[in-house]
C-alpha cells in the first residue's frame, strides 16, 4: 500500500518576518489566494495516495495547527517530534510507525513547503518511482530538470545508459550526489546534461529505508529500536522522546542516499519550486505594472520588480528597484531580492541576542 509522509518540522526562517516559530512557513499561504503550503502538498496527492494514508511528521508544538489545517486526516497520522533532528531521524520514526501498520508499506516522502504547478506530470513521476521502489526495493529520489545554473540546490548525477531507448519517463541509476556548487561548477553541471536538481523528495519501501539506516546510520536506528506496536500512549511518548534526545542530527541525503548502492532518480519536469525564500515568492507571484508583485494597500512610484506585502499598513515604495518589502504587526523586512537568502541571518541574530518575541 502506498503511504505519504510529509515532513513539516521547520520554521521557515528565510520567510521572516511572516514565518515565525508559532506560525511557520508551511501554515502560510505564501502565494496570494491559494491554500497554505501544507494543504497544497496534501491536496496534490489526491489520486495517488488516499488521505487516510497521508502522514505528517512535525514538531510537537505544531500538532494542533496541523490538525486544524488538515481536518480530514486521521489524528493518529500526525507524528510529533519532541526535538528537531533533521530528516534522517524524522524518516526513521515515520518508517517504523508505518511498518507497524503495513509490512509492505511504500513511502512517498515530501517536504511540506513545495509548489508544483503541473500535478499530472508530478503524478507520473511518483508512479514511476513507486513502481521502482516496490518491485526492486530501490531508494528513489525525484530530480528536477535544471533550468539555470543554480547554486542554491544540491545536484544528482544520473547514468543515462541505464535508461531504455523509449521516451517514457523512467528511473535512472544515480552515479553521485553533489553539494551546492559555486557558479562555475553549476554551469558545468548544466552543460553536461546528466545532472538534476536534488528536490528532497523520496520514494522507498519502509523496510528498505530502515535497512539502509541500520547499515549506514546505526546510531539513528538504535535510537528508535525501543518503539514497538504494543506500547501504551504514555510509553510510546517516552520512547519517542528518548529516541530523539539520543539521536544525532543528520540529513537522509548525507547519511544514507550518498552511501547507498541501489539509488535511482526520476527526472521531473512539473513546474517545481521549493519556495525557499522571498525571491521565490516573487518569481511565482502575478506581477503588474513595472514587474511589481503587490499585496495590500500599497503606493508605488517610479519603482520596479519589487515584492511588497503591506500587511495592515499603507506602504509607499518610491524610486527603488528589485526590493522585498514585507510588513507585519511587529516587524518590517526590507532587502534586495538577490539577498533574500540572507534573511535567515536576521533570525539567527534574534536567537543569539535572545529577542524571542520577534522569532
Amino acid at each position: 500500500m502506498i503511504h505519504a509522509v510529509i515532513m513539516a518540522g521547520g520554521i521557515g526562517s528565510r520567510f521572516w518576518p511572516m514565518s515565525r516559530r508559532d506560525n511557520p512557513k508551511q501554515f502560510l499561504s505564501v502565494i496570494s489566494g491559494q491554500e497554505t503550503l501544507i494543504q497544497s502538498t496534501i491536496a496534490r496527492l489526491t489520486g495517488v495516495v488516499p488521505i487516510e494514508n497521508c502522514h505528517v511528521v512535525t514538531h510537537s508544538r505544531y500538532v494542533e495547527r496541523t490538525r486544524d489545517q488538515i481536518p480530514a486526516m486521521p489524528p493518529s497520522n500526525i507524528l510529533a517530534e519532541p526535538i528537531s533532528r533533521n530528516t534522517a531521524p524524522c524518516i526513521a520514526y515515520a518508517a517504523i510507525k508505518l511498518l507497524q501498520k503495513d509490512p509492505d508499506a511504500v513511502m512517498v516522502v515530501l517536504p511540506a513547503d513545495h509548489v508544483i504547478l503541473n500535478v499530472r506530470k508530478f503524478h507520473e513521476a511518483l508512479r514511476v518511482g513507486i513502481e521502482k521502489a516496490a518491485e526492486e526495493r530501490a531508494l528513489v529520489t525525484i530530480g528536477i530538470q535544471p533550468s539555470y545554473p543554480a547554486t542554491g540546490y544540491g545536484y544528482v548525477q544520473f547514468d543515462p545508459e541505464t535508461g531504455d531507448d523509449s521516451e517514457n519517463l523512467q528511473a535512472l541509476f544515480v552515479k553521485t550526489f553533489a553539494e551546492k556548487p559555486n557558479l562555475e561548477t553549476a554551469e558545468r553541471f548544466l552543460d553536461s546534461g546528466d545532472f538534476l536538481w536534488n528536490s528532497g523528495m523520496f520514494i522507498w519501501r519502509a523496510d528498505s529505508i530502515l535497512a539502509e539506516i541500520e547499515k549506514h546510520l546505526p546510531d539513528v536506528f538504535d535510537s528508535f529500536a525501543s518503539l514497538t506496536s504494543n506500547q501504551s500512549p504514555e510509553e510510546e511518548e517516552k520512547a519517542v522522546l528518548d529516541a530523539f534526545q539520543s539521536c544525532p542530527s543528520i540529513s537522509i541525503d548525507y547519511g544514507v542516499m550518498e552511501q547507498a548502492d541501489k539509488v535511482y532518480v526520476v527526472p521531473g519536469t512539473f513546474g517545481w519550486n521549493d519556495v525557499g525564500d522571498w525571491k521565490a515568492v516573487y518569481d511565482l507571484s502575478e506581477k503588474g505594472n513595472a514587474g511589481n508583485a503587490i499585496q495590500g494597500n500599497v503606493i508605488v512610484h517610479d519603482a520596479s520588480r519589487c515584492l511588497i506585502e503591506a500587511g495592515d499598513k499603507l506602504v509607499a515604495v518610491i524610486g527603488v528597484n528589485d526590493l522585498i518589502v514585507v510588513n507585519t504587526e511587529d516587524a518590517l523586512l526590507v532587502c534586495h531580492r538577490d539577498a533574500s537568502q540572507r534573511v535567515k541571518n536576521v533570525v539567527d541574530y534574534l536567537y543569539t541576542h535572545q529577542l524571542d518575541e520577534y522569532v
